[in-house]
């Protein structure tokens, strides 16, 4: 295989990781209200969600590192047929909790390999000093395109869809099913893996704690790793503040709740579409700014400054307020992506193939419990205070943590130590 092969494949599959959610995003809460649920079980199910995916992400991250890439994302693609397929024919809440239940553990499964593979894939290739940034800024651009593709073909699709043949709000997600079992296919026969020796499931399943934990001590261990989730956290603290008081401030400046959700489901697509333009900018920010943690820096900044102009503007009606929204979030997710490419690079270049998955899971898991205070503060305040003030602390939070990436350590040694037993098993 060349880097260019690899390259195409690790595009293909980034996109059809993605394409699903995007195609679910768009009609998830209105399919579930349309069949009897309420809001407070909407927000049950989307919980559950959220914590089997969190619970599950070092174990599944492990696994990975344990057991092999393709393995697992194969597993993950079939985990997101399956959830989405079930969603798709759900009629009561427990049916609902029970997709959730699924694609949690689908997205657990799915953080993080796809790109370790192209990692090891590429190194394997070119040597250890191969540039990974063109190749993780073109995978990240095809997971934002994916998103901006599927949340409009998502919004679409239900009034394209007769009636008489299938309820249209569960078009969608038999569409992201569809798409989830191409992926499938994708993996095991597109991603090829270097042979590993057969074992038990029961040999698996005892490194898996032993990697997870060499992972964990590992990130928290190595100073850049320690910078490097506590910028995820920050990370996650924007983006929740985002998603939690975005839809009601444009309801609030389109006039009613229809034309503001339609409002919403523009600027996602927006704001997707300026992440892979963010990802694809990366490699450039980084050699202007002098290096990764430079780019990560110039990042950051932007975003910040990104969530002040929301608050900034939060006093604006009618058109110019809608504008102003939407141009702001662009920014925002230039930013975002801008500093996540260039974390993700930063964070791969910190640690061995056998670490790897499980340390892109911390990460993820620090940019989730990032959210979860967000989801425990920003609301309130936002309620007490108004929804300027819960923007700007949010934009000072991200602020701060530009200063996380000011004379970034440089990687430990675990990237060039050779690779603990487990790799030996995982190709």
């Amino acid at each position: 295989m060349t880097a260019r092969s690899a390259l195409r494949r690790y595009m293909l599959v980034s996109f059809l990781t993605w394409l699903p959610l995007g195609l679910m995003a768009a009609t998830m809460v209105l399919l579930m209200t349309a069949r009897g649920l309420g809001l407070a079980e909407v927000g049950l199910s989307v919980t559950v969600f959220s914590v089997v995916t969190a619970t599950l992400e070092l174990p599944t991250g492990g696994l990975a590192d344990v057991l092999g890439r393709r393995v697992v994302l194969a597993v993950s693609a079939a985990f997101t047929v399956a959830a989405l397929a079930l969603l798709a024919v759900s009629t009561t809440f427990w049916m609902f909790l029970i997709s959730g239940v699924l694609k949690g553990v689908a997205r657990a499964l799915s953080s993080g390999p796809a790109t370790s593979w192209y990692v090891d894939t590429l190194h394997g290739i070119e040597g250890r000093d191969a540039d990974l940034k063109p190749g993780l800024a073109r995978g990240g651009a095809m997971e934002s395109v994916a998103l901006c593709v599927g949340v409009l073909a998502g919004g679409g699709l239900p009034l394209l869809v007769p009636a008489q043949v299938i309820f249209p709000l569960a078009a969608p997600p038999l569409v992201g099913a569809t798409a989830a079992a191409v992926l499938l296919v994708v993996v095991v026969f597109a991603m090829p893996e270097p042979a590993h020796a057969r074992r038990s499931l029961i040999s698996v399943l005892r490194e898996v704690p032993a990697t997870v934990g060499a992972g964990v001590r590992l990130a928290a261990g190595a100073p850049v790793l320690r910078r490097l989730m506590a910028a995820a956290a920050a990370s996650g603290v924007v983006l929740i503040s985002i998603e939690l008081l975005t839809p009601g401030r444009l309801a609030e400046l389109a006039g009613t709740a229809e034309r503001g959700s339609l409002a919403y489901a523009v600027v996602s697509a927006l704001g997707f579409a300026s992440s892979a333009a963010g990802s694809a900018l990366a490699p450039r920010v980084a050699r202007l700014a002098g290096g990764s943690a430079g780019g990560a820096i110039a990042g950051t900044v932007l975003a910040a400054l990104s969530v002040g102009a929301l608050a900034a503007t939060a006093g604006l009606r009618g058109p110019a307020g809608l504008v102003s929204a939407g141009l702001a979030y662009m920014t925002l997710f230039v930013g975002l992506s801008v500093a996540g490419l260039l974390c993700l690079e930063m964070t791969h270049n910190a640690v061995s193939a056998a670490e790897r998955t499980t340390v892109t899971s911390t990460s993820s898991l620090s940019l989730q419990a990032g959210g979860v205070v967000a989801n425990l503060t920003l609301g309130a305040l936002a309620g007490q205070a108004g929804v300027a003030v819960a923007w700007i602390g949010a934009a000072l939070v991200v602020l701060a943590s530009a200063l996380l990436f000011v004379r970034m350590p440089a990687p430990t040694g675990s990237s060039r130590s050779p690779a603990p037993r487990a790799r030996s098993h995982s190709g």
